[in-house]
């Protein structure tokens, strides 16, 4: 049985300092008589005293109690668990960023990412714990990403059988995850197609310990061989394993079974054997023997250790506790860290544990905890700048860790007890010394003024503090504080106190100052990076400049400093912004709308691109602007370059046509026409062309027409036609007209003005909306078309300045339709129809009289296109279109255009249904009983679904072609067959080549999944579409096919058979020859791997003939060294380095010079001076009268140095430097014992009288016990 014996930590101090010099010296090896005084040796008492004697109370009986009895815990679903991340597994080990920077963004993640709570605190030791509140899963999930993020990553292999690999995976991967999970850890499992049967583990190295024992647990249960499991208790473990798991790998090396002990960090008392059952026998046989062996020798002592100390006493990752058991046989037991206990257990032979016990407390008082009374405002200059003078002392002292806490006038130290005391007495003269000469004072400034005292990025209390050397505190905005704190040389203290005073008083009497400088100049006077704007506050460093926020696009600049300083940086900035208007240059570049996408490129590749290359600004119209001018600023060559650009793409993507047509300069401005409008005319009714002039006053008479080729022709004759009316009788007039007639006098899709121009033969261009003259229309032509032409508008105009008032009756339920979404169709109505104010009555009038005010004209003609509109509502139908809702989203194009677009085209009303989801939403509330008890219908199979069905609404014939409109834009899927082999080519690296081929023909690909080995493609999309994406389909197909039989072509393959000493030369040095090989002849050599079973093989992979071609090449080199003999020769050993030279320069130079190759011998060679030479017979027998030579001269040196080696005086005896063999130890000794006073003899501690078991019934003692009177 085991005995228990206590000692503190004072009592054991108490016995070691009982101890006298030469006692120590004796205890340690020296002479043994010394130890013979046994009045110097401490009393029994003195190392072990008694506890106090406390009776137990009556009535109380030891076997029983109350809480002996089993109470079932209750569980709670929220649960907190403690993480400790030690200093060395720490990733984050910035002490400046605690709290911030990355390990507080990566906390942050974990909690958002889980839903767990975090919370972190700092170990004396700069260990990390980590609080974690929640759910089981989540707070299991917070761990695993805890070790991932915040703890340095260890890696261990696990090798079990490949068919215990699904084991481990469990169902759909769950067992994995649930390991993980567990462990903390990522595993990896080989793939089923890889032979390797190695799992790889990273994590921590406790995660590791506990992943690794639990997949070989899995592995036992489903080895077929004999399993056994072995039921010892968790405290014999460590003498099983073995210091560093030594002993029990020599088990498994001697037996050949697998034993799995569990890691300390398992709560398990369970050990696997795994293997063939006599090795599984014999393993359990020589297991149980070590335990009953240990448990009948192994006897405690529980010693008291400070909590803090623990750490000490376990060291780095377990370290110093395997140490002490590999020195010692004895284990020691540590309570866990998230126990208040502080009792250390030792376990081992009792001879042993004296030696264990002393390890155990000089381990545990190898570090203390002190500290050094400071001031909290000195702290800083302790620490000195970026830490300069803290660096020096932990630099000495890198074990001491020294800890400064904000507002306490003490600095903490930690580490070992000599260095701690030298670091302590380091800093008490640094604090007498910065007590003696440093001060600090505080001066009032207000708030308003911090600020500017600060500068732009510090950049004024930085120089003050250089400058005096001083460390000034400014209080932050929401402390609201007006005191300044200056600290530092008392003289410097001053000086600041003084400047930062003036500097105050300086910001009362400064002047602000605001400039207008246009917006679009601000990045570039700020600079890219703000190198451009430091330039000119460095030059006027008293100056502040403030840039208003982009977002409020205004041009005020503000500048604030003295007068004077103002003044100048003004000048310096308008000067400044006059020569980047001067410099910057703007054109403007018509593209056709439906190209800008394409200018733009994929994620804006193209127009960054541009950009980039011409160091251009490129703007371009917004998406629903009509604008088709794309605008270029930068230098004029750059911008021409642009442009260049920009029209090759356009020219590229579609039929545009460029030609020139030569009119004489002096008419292209009546062309062009007043602020553009007259070309602008023509460019519209040509379909948009784009016509450019050249600058006025080149000279230049070619006019530039691009577009397609129809309408470049037809604008061509209109604009030779015009040029040629001018020369000869061209006539100008103009109208003005109010601009809301402009639409009624040009009509629906310019009819009314297109029959003036056909009667007439004049052009009538109408003001656009850049036009500052808006009521101003020009009419051009011959004199007698314009004068004609006028006269008509004349008379429209005057009819429409002509105002009446009418009215007209419209059913009530119709007004809804009118005055609906704010008046949509009035306003409509009142712009087509020259401005006409359409009144309908209030709703509680229950009126049906409209009243329209306007023009006569437009009066009858809005009258009329209301009895459109209502014969149209009468004459509505709602009709539906179903189409299943998956398609909807198609249906309606990006954005909802093309929905849009049937609307438009159809005169209809069409209404999608409401997503599903919704409805099911609906219905599960009703069947939670809300809907007032009523019975719900069945639901008809055949009928469609609410959410299938579109609703139209319009006359009968348009809600038909709409329906019809729909239907086509319907998806259909073809299927297209495809040999399953090259569908990974189709789908290509990350989907690449799939997506290019669905944007390109505008369809949907579908590739099936890879288990169903199926080779149909499926190619959903518009029916207009799907031809064209299958064609394409199928080019690819080709192309990949042809790419197949060129890789069969390459894939060539053959052997040439080469002793594999031939094999270094073929390779050459750095593989120089043998990549020379692959490369002129284009193929793959294979050398053998060093386990193949055919060394001598090498293979060759490409084109046939190229493959021949290299094997040719490589037997050319064989033969050459067939052909080569091996020489050996004598060189003696002492002279082989110079031959070799410094880095093998020398040897080198003679293998290159007499081109043959040099073996000398290796290290522990039977013969250190036998030297081999290979290569060509004349070669060879060259190099070796060469390096002959070589010895002869370099052995003169050596006998030389050698000589005078022989008269210098040696370094020191050997002899004199050994220390003599210690004594034998006597082990732990002390004086009047229990078990030495009288005719005692030292307790029986096998005996279960002696030594009982705690809460064992004993029966009354006989006699007294050695060991003081029984308490059970």
């Amino acid at each position: 049985m085991s005995s228990v014996a206590v000692l503190t930590q004072e009592s054991f101090n108490e016995h070691r300092s009982g101890l006298l010099p030469e006692q120590v010296k004796a205890a340690a090896g020296g002479d043994p008589s010394s130890v013979e005084d046994d009045d110097s040796l401490p009393t029994y008492k003195d190392a072990f005293p008694p506890l106090p004697e406390k009776p137990l109370p009556e009535g109380v009986q030891e076997t029983e109690n109350a809480w002996t009895t089993k109470i079932k815990p209750l569980k709670s679903s929220i649960i907190t668990q403690v993480f400790h991340v030690p200093l060395e597994e720490r990733k984050y080990k910035d002490m400046n960023q605690f709290g911030e920077g990355d390990q507080a963004k990566v906390c942050l993640d974990i909690m958002h990412k889980t839903g767990a709570h975090l919370e972190l605190s700092m170990a004396k030791d700069q260990g990390l714990s980590i609080m974690v509140s929640g759910k089981y899963d989540a707070v299991m999930k917070a761990r695993k990403e805890i070790v991932s993020r915040l703890q340095t990553q260890a890696s261990a292999t696990v090798a079990i059988p490949k068919e215990h690999h699904r084991f481990v995976i469990g169902k759909s991967g769950e067992k994995l995850q649930e390991l993980e999970l567990k462990t903390a850890t990522k595993i990896q499992i080989p793939r089923p197609d890889d032979p390797s049967n190695q799992i790889k583990i990273s994590g921590t190295k406790e995660g590791l310990e506990k992943a690794k024992h639990e997949i070989l647990l899995i592995s036992a249960e489903q080895d077929k061989r004999a399993v056994e499991r072995m039921n010892i208790d968790k405290v014999f473990h460590p003498f099983i394993t073995g210091a560093h798991g030594k002993l029990v790998g020599d088990l498994m090396q001697e037996t050949g079974a697998r034993i799995n002990v569990p890691p300390p960090s398992v709560n398990k008392t369970e050990i696997v054997i795994t293997g063939e059952k006599e090795q599984v026998a014999l393993a359990m046989v020589k297991i149980k023997k070590l335990y009953e062996e240990k448990k009948k020798n192994a006897t405690t002592i529980a010693v008291e250790v400070k909590k803090s100390q623990h750490k000490y006493v376990i060291g780095p990752k377990g370290n110093t506790l395997q140490e002490i058991l590999e020195r010692t046989g004895v284990s020691v037991e540590i309570p866990p860290l998230d126990s208040s206990s502080e009792t250390v257990i030792l376990r081992g032979e009792p001879a042993r544990l004296g030696q264990a016990l002393t390890e155990v407390y000089a381990k545990a008082n190898s570090y203390t905890v002190s500290s050094v009374s400071a001031p909290s405002w000195l702290h800083r200059f302790i620490i000195g700048k970026k830490g300069q003078n803290l660096a020096k002392i932990t630099q000495q002292m890198p074990k001491v860790h020294i800890e400064f806490t904000e507002g306490e006038d003490k600095i903490t130290l930690e580490g070992p007890t000599k260095d701690v005391q030298i670091v302590q007495g380091q800093i008490e003269v640094i604090v007498t010394d910065l007590v003696s000469r440093m001060d600090y004072t505080e001066i009032s400034v207000d708030p308003k003024f911090h600020r500017h005292l600060i500068g732009k990025g510090g950049a004024n209390i930085n120089r003050i503090k250089e400058l005096h050397k001083v460390s000034v505190r400014i209080p932050p905005d929401n402390e609201k504080s007006n005191l300044i704190r200056i600290e530092g040389d008392p003289q410097g203290v001053q000086e600041a106190k003084k400047e930062l005073l003036e500097l105050a008083s300086r910001m009362e009497n400064e002047r602000t100052k605001d400039m207008i400088i246009e917006q679009r100049f601000h990045r570039a006077i700020i600079g890219q990076k703000g190198e451009k704007i430091k330039e000119i506050r460095d030059k006027f460093p008293e100056v502040i400049i403030n840039f208003p926020d982009p977002a409020q696009k205004s041009d005020i600049v503000q500048l604030r400093g003295p007068r004077t300083e103002v003044e100048k940086c003004s000048k310096f900035m308008q000067k400044m912004v006059a020569e980047m208007v001067e410099n910057s240059f703007s054109v403007s570049v018509p593209i056709f709308k439906q190209f800008h996408k394409n200018i733009i490129g994929k994620g804006g590749a193209n127009i960054k691109k541009i950009r980039e290359e011409t160091n251009t600004k490129i703007d371009l119209p917004a998406e629903n602007s009509n604008s088709e001018m794309i605008v270029i600023t930068g230098k004029k060559a750059n911008c021409e370059a642009a442009k260049n650009r920009i029209l090759a793409i356009q020219k590229e993507l579609a039929n545009i046509t460029e030609v020139e047509v030569s009119i004489p300069s002096k008419l292209h401005n009546s062309l062009i026409g007043s602020k553009g409008r007259f070309v602008r005319s023509i460019m519209e009714e040509c379909g948009g062309v784009h016509i450019h002039f050249p600058t006025e006053g080149s000279g230049i008479d070619a006019v530039t027409i691009r577009g397609p080729a129809e309408e470049v022709e037809k604008a061509k004759k209109q604009l030779l036609s015009l040029a040629e009316e001018k020369q000869t009788k061209s006539h100008t007039v103009e109208l003005r007209a109010k601009p809301e007639y402009h639409k009624f006098l040009i009509g629906k899709g310019g009819g009314n003005i297109r029959k003036v121009r056909d009667s007439t033969g004049a052009r009538i261009i109408f003001p656009t909306a850049e036009d500052k003259d808006h009521e101003l229309i020009t009419v051009i032509g011959t004199e007698e078309a314009v004068a004609e032409a006028q006269k008509e508008l004349e008379a429209l105009i005057k009819s429409l300045d002509n105002i009446v008032e009418d009215f007209m009756i419209v059913d009530p339920k119709h007004h809804r339709f009118f005055v609906a979404r704010r008046g949509q169709v009035l306003r409509d109505i009142a712009d087509e129809y020259g401005g006409v104010i359409v009144s309908f009555p209030r709703t509680a009038a229950q009126s049906d009289k409209v009243t329209l005010k306007g023009a006569k004209d437009c009066v009858e003609a809005a009258k009329k296109r209301m009895l459109e509109m209502i014969e149209d509502l009468d004459a509505q139908v709602t009709m539906e279109c179903v189409i299943p809702q998956k398609f909807h989203r198609s249906i309606m194009g990006p954005k909802g255009s093309r929905i849009q677009q049937i609307t438009k085209d159809h005169n209809v009303q069409i209404k999608f249904p409401d997503r599903e989801e919704q409805q099911q939403a609906d219905a599960s509330v009703q069947e939670n009983g809300e809907a007032n008890g009523e019975v719900k219908e069945p639901v008809d199979p055949t009928a469609p679904k609410k959410c299938d069905v579109i609703v139209l609404s319009g006359r009968k014939e348009r809600c038909e072609a709409a329906v019809e409109a729909l239907k086509a834009l319907v998806p259909v899927t073809i299927a297209v067959e495809v040999p399953f082999e090259l569908h990974r080519y189709i789908i290509g690296q990350k989907g690449s080549g799939i997506r290019k081929m669905m944007d390109e023909f505008e369809v949907n690909i579908q590739v099936p999944a890879h288990e169903l080995q199926s080779d149909i493609i499926s190619i959903t999309g518009l029916a207009s579409h799907l031809d064209r994406a299958k064609e394409g389909l199928l080019e690819r197909v080709k192309e990949l096919q042809a790419e197949q039989e060129d890789r069969a072509l390459r894939s060539f393959k053959l052997t040439i058979t080469v002793e594999p000493k031939y094999h270094p030369k073929i390779i050459g040095r750095k593989g120089a020859i043998i990549s020379h090989i692959r490369h002129d002849h284009e193929v793959n050599i294979q050398f053998p791997e060093k386990n193949d079973e055919n060394q001598d093989q090498i293979t060759i992979t490409g084109y046939e003939q190229n493959a021949i071609a290299a094997r040719d090449a490589i037997q050319a080199i064989v033969d050459e060294l067939e052909e080569m003999i091996s020489e050996d020769i004598t060189l003696d050993s002492r002279v082989h380095a110079r031959i070799i030279g410094a880095r093998g320069k020398g040897i080198r130079k003679i293998m290159d010079e007499f081109k043959v190759d040099v073996r000398f011998p290796q290290s522990g060679a039977a013969d250190p001076n036998l030297v081999t030479v290979t290569g060509r017979p004349e070669h060879v027998d060259e190099a070796i009268d060469h390096l002959l030579n070589l010895e002869e001269e370099y052995m003169a040196d050596v006998v030389e140095n050698e000589a005078k080696m022989a008269y210098m005086k040696p370094s020191g005896s050997s002899a004199s430097s050994m220390e003599e063999p210690r004594g034998p130890s006597k082990g732990f000794v002390v004086r009047e014992a229990p078990w030495a006073t009288g005719n005692e003899k030292a307790p029986d501690m096998s005996s279960s009288e002696e030594f009982p078991s705690f809460g064992a019934p004993v029966a009354a003692a006989a006699r007294a016990s050695p060991w003081g009177p029984k308490r059970f």
